[in-house]
């Protein structure tokens, strides 16, 4: 007995020991266990993190070319034999040949050591002297002789690959020679196109007189074709002499500068009457005169350079009275000196001006900015050109003296200004907010305007949180403070999976189905509100009548079923009221009714479509959101104030309310999130017009969208390319900044009402 006594009684510490150590060891488990999953999570929330900046600083590199600033370098200075001063200089698109218009012709030259090159002669000068040259367009100018006679003359490039090399030859076409002055005079000033109907050619025989020859070209269907050639002089009311003539390429206007600093139009739309259609004061001074004019690619924008080196754009734009008049658009950085030579860009609306000694700039037409600066070395410069591929520049001096520089400007329409501010685009009145971004020609001048698609994602995200709101966060109240759990267990299921209808769905439906359904009842969609909010009035007055007895069958919290067929009816009967207003008192036809009276168009792809898209698509998050955060508002303050003699309602708008607004704010910023996000259902259910409107009858464009539709479109690397990224990082930042203040005030209202 003495011996099982102190066993037990040996043994009782073990046992103790064991009891002890296996919580132990159990806690220890745990806690090793919490450690590793709260090292997961934090990890995982470093990653998304770190996800989230990778794909910022992504979108971001491929949208800092387009803030670059442009650079130039020099690439070399190469000395060529030339009888005289050079007259124009033009180059082949890899800026391997370049040719220069002298004196003599015209004279082929490689770029990388000036050694000349064979090229084809000059026929039809004679003993004549070239003294004049025309701007030079792809490759295409004409010649001024000093016997009164010029020739239309055409530099072509062939690029051929023997043996896997590259090799560009030169080639110089020449057409006949045209008689512009019977006296011989010189043609120093001379301007030549070829239009449509035939070549025209423009030349300045005096100091004030101008010689006007049109070739009119007819085929035949049978022979050769036949040239009827004819002459006009026209005496221009102008003070001074001609320094200057531009003829845009359909032949339509001719403008004129004089030493005195005014431009003349001259009206060629009727060849044989051509008419002196008024003059303006284009430099940058009284009494300054022009030295060189030219148009930008399509010959819509006149570029004036003057004696003082000022430089600036006009347009001709329809006044009133369908009036045509020249209008300054901008003046760029002026010159030290007088500027004497002007090259258009073949890609863009660049253009580059020099002056006598060798400053070189580069201009951009459409923003009105000067981009940059750079210096030939020597002076006497009279020659530049801008080459094909506006990669690079070549200035031409007295001496023979060609400075080659390489351009480095891949986007040069994009400034802050060209995408967020006005613009005044070439044929408009006045500077506008414009997205317009291919065109059907080479000269067509690309719109990159950011602000009317920011408008528009912000239109269609109002639109539709104008109906989701309301609806959303009304039905979470009633359904949790005042729907029977039994309706809310199907309601609420039935809410959240709307939820995971897919937007394209959505934007189907809205744009096949919806859009024209809601175009023929649009007076009876507006009377909606009123009429069933009037009905349901009715019927809750009428409901106090109804016998108790009847009343108590209805379990409280299922009343909501019984509004569903006044609903119905009242939505029947706005509908019938709404075509009824429209036969008595818009005419028949509300859309007449809407452009006649208040100059509003109807499209049927438009605001109000969207707004019901998008706001069913956003009113199941907004719903389950605020729901839960209304039923999770403790009970003990629902039952306090209930125990105080509040009623249902006072309870739920003045205590469950407030209490739940950190978490209905969310609700409604994750929706705002969810509709400025939105693509395929503003893509498919709007006109995709960008236009900044806030009529509810016109359509819009928005972000997501515009880049859902531009993308595939757009080369890889160019300036449509890097804005449609710009418009994703918009994006990006727009719902940052906005989550990130919606979490400021919903912490601030969480610390104002957790007291509660």
């Amino acid at each position: 007995m003495a011996k099982t006594t102190e066993v037990l009684t040996t043994g009782e510490p073990l046992a103790a020991a064991r009891l002890f150590s296996a919580p132990r060891e159990r806690l220890t488990r745990r806690l090793r266990v919490d450690l590793l999953t709260r090292r997961l999570v934090t990890m995982g929330g470093v990653l998304i993190i770190a996800c989230i900046l990778a794909i910022f600083f992504v979108i971001a590199a491929v949208v800092y070319p387009l803030v670059k600033a442009p650079a130039a370098a020099q690439v070399g200075v190469i000395s060529v034999k030339i009888d005289s001063a050079p007259l124009a200089v033009g180059v082949d698109e890899y800026r391997e040949i370049a040719y220069l218009v002298t004196g003599g012709g015209v004279q082929f030259v490689s770029v990388k050591d000036g050694s000349p090159l064979a090229s084809s002669p000059l026929t039809g000068l004679k003993a004549a002297r070239v003294v004049g040259s025309s701007a030079v367009r792809r490759g295409l100018f004409a010649l001024g002789l000093s016997d009164g006679r010029v020739i239309p003359a055409e530099v072509r490039f062939t690029v051929s690959f023997p043996e896997g090399r590259r090799r560009v030859d030169a080639e110089l076409v020449v057409s006949d020679p045209i008689t512009v002055d019977s006296d011989g005079r010189p043609i120093t000033r001379v301007a030549h196109v070829s239009a449509q109907s035939g070549p025209i050619t423009a030349a300045a025989v005096g100091a004030k007189d101008l010689m006007l020859v049109t070739v009119k070209e007819t085929k035949a269907l049978i022979g050769p074709s036949t040239k009827e050639e004819s002459r006009q002089r026209l005496s221009l009311p102008i003070e001074g002499e001609i320094t200057g003539l531009a003829l845009d390429g359909r032949a339509e206007d001719l403008f004129v500068g004089s030493s005195s600093g005014q431009v003349t139009r001259v009206d060629l739309r009727d060849p044989d009457d051509p008419k002196v259609a008024g003059s303006v004061a284009a430099t940058s001074g009284p009494g300054i005169g022009v030295r060189v004019m030219g148009f930008l690619i399509g010959d819509r924008t006149l570029v004036v350079g003057d004696l003082s080196g000022g430089v600036s754009t006009w347009q001709l734009l329809r006044a009133k009275g369908n009036e045509r008049r020249l209008t300054k658009f901008y003046d760029f950085v002026p010159h030290v000196g007088p500027v004497v030579a002007f090259a258009p860009s073949q890609r863009d609306k660049g253009f580059v001006t020099t002056d006598t000694s060798g400053m070189t700039q580069l201009h951009y037409g459409t923003t009105g900015k000067t981009l940059l600066t750079m210096k030939a070395e020597g002076d006497g410069v009279n020659a530049v050109t801008f080459a094909p591929k506006a990669d690079g520049v070549i200035v031409g001096g007295a001496a023979g003296r060609l400075s080659h520089w390489a351009l480095d400007n891949p986007h040069p329409e994009t400034t802050w200004r060209s995408l967020f501010g006005k613009i005044w685009y070439e044929g408009y009145r006045e500077p506008e907010y414009v997205w317009q971004s291919t065109g059907g020609t080479d000269d067509f001048e690309a719109k990159f305007s950011l602000t009317p698609l920011i408008f528009g994602t912000l239109k269609g995200t109002l639109y539709a949180l104008l109906f989701a709101i309301p609806l959303a966060l009304l039905s979470a109240l009633y359904a949790s403070q005042f729907m029977h759990p039994t309706l809310k267990t199907i309601v609420k299921p039935t809410v959240e999976i709307m939820a995971a209808l897919p937007s394209v769905v959505l934007g189907f439906l809205a744009g096949l189905w919806l859009a024209p359904l809601v175009e023929r009842v649009v007076p009876g969609l507006f009377l909606m509100p009123i009429v069933v909010a009037l009905l349901i009035l009715v019927a809750v007055f009428c409901w106090r009548f109804v016998p108790v007895g009847l009343r108590r069958r209805v379990r409280p919290g299922t009343e909501v079923s019984l509004l569903v067929p006044i609903v119905i009816l009242g939505a029947w009967l706005s509908f019938w009221l709404g075509g009824l207003v429209e036969r008595l008192l818009l005419s028949g036809d509300y859309r007449g009714w809407l452009l006649n009276v208040l100059g509003l168009t109807y499209d049927q792809r438009n605001s109000l479509v969207v707004g019901f898209a998008m706001g069913f698509a956003v009113i199941p998050i907004i719903f389950t959101i605020a729901e839960d955060a209304l039923a999770n508002v403790p009970q003990h303050l629902v039952a306090g104030s209930l125990a105080l003699g509040a009623t249902r309602w006072q309870t739920a708008l003045r205590i469950v309310l407030p209490t739940a607004s950190p978490g209905i704010f969310s609700a409604i910023m994750i929706g705002f999130g969810r509709a400025v996000g939105e693509t395929m259902i503003v893509l498919m259910a709007t006109g995709n017009t960008p236009v900044m409107d806030w009529s509810i009858f016109n359509g819009f464009r928005a972000l997501s969208a515009n880049i859902a539709v531009e993308l595939p479109e757009a080369p890889e690397g160019g300036t449509l390319f890097r804005i449609l990224f710009l418009a994703a990082l918009l994006l990006f930042v727009m719902t940052f900044v906005l989550n990130t203040m919606a979490e400021f005030v919903r912490l601030k209202l969480r610390r104002k009402y957790r007291y509660l």
